[in-house]
């Protein structure tokens, strides 16, 4: 995190910034936050702080700790593969959506290019790349399917909780197998959707999406 210019969006700007820490975990489940140490990180008054944490407590990503503190939220499994289930339906449909695009010609060309360009970028990274690279490039491939539907709709019910699903990726992501595995998924749900077969692009996002819930619910819970 770095410190913030005063701006009437302040509010925003630190909560942005903590979301931010929080999703890539600069700042861990259990680390205990203050408004003052915050203020002091982030060179800004307590006020925009204070309004910032209570919007990361309505979001489920900072629990209350002690007098005039808080906590950032312990993953929980159970939730993350309820999230999972909702990615997974809403997963496949933006690749059905997509493949049906591409078939009909009414994709544009550069959200094609784009969710190539997502992909390989994910696809050059090995495994001495930073996990929290590894996160990013997945989200960015996804975010990049989602804009080829053309239902703007699921991107923004995703969006919400890119946060929760970033900061549980890490327990997954630290394995090269299963990096490995990721994109082999990645690529073979981008052939679909280049090919238009939506049927088929459905269905390896489900399966996809469902994989990936699976085990990061395990994976989460055993850290609980």
């Amino acid at each position: 995190m770095h410190q913030l210019k005063a701006q009437p969006a302040l509010i925003d700007q630190v909560h942005e910034q903590l979301v931010a820490a929080i999703a890539e975990g600069q700042l861990q489940p259990g680390q205990r936050l203050t408004q003052e140490n915050v203020a002091d990180l982030l060179g800004v008054s307590r006020q925009p702080v204070s309004h910032a944490l209570q919007m990361l407590k309505r979001r489920g990503l900072v629990i209350e700790h002690g007098r005039r503190g808080v906590a950032v939220a312990p993953m929980d499994g159970a939730q993350i593969q309820n999230l999972y289930q909702v990615r997974e339906a809403l997963d496949g449909l933006a690749a059905r959506l997509a493949a049906m695009r591409v078939e009909a010609n009414l994709a544009d060309n550069a959200e094609i290019e784009n969710l190539k360009a997502a992909f390989e970028a994910g696809n050059v990274l090995d495994d001495k790349a930073a996990v929290i690279d590894l996160i990013k490039a997945d989200v960015a491939n996804h975010r990049a399917l989602h804009d080829l539907s053309g239902n703007p709709e699921i991107a923004r019910t995703v969006e919400e909780h890119w946060p929760q699903f970033m900061r549980s990726m890490a327990v997954v992501l630290d394995t090269s197998g299963h990096r490995a595995q990721l994109w082999q998924e990645h690529e073979e749900i981008l052939s679909a959707v280049l090919e238009g077969n939506a049927e088929l692009a459905e269905a390896l996002a489900r399966g996809h999406a469902k994989r990936a819930g699976e085990e990061t619910a395990v994976r989460v819970g055993a850290i609980e």
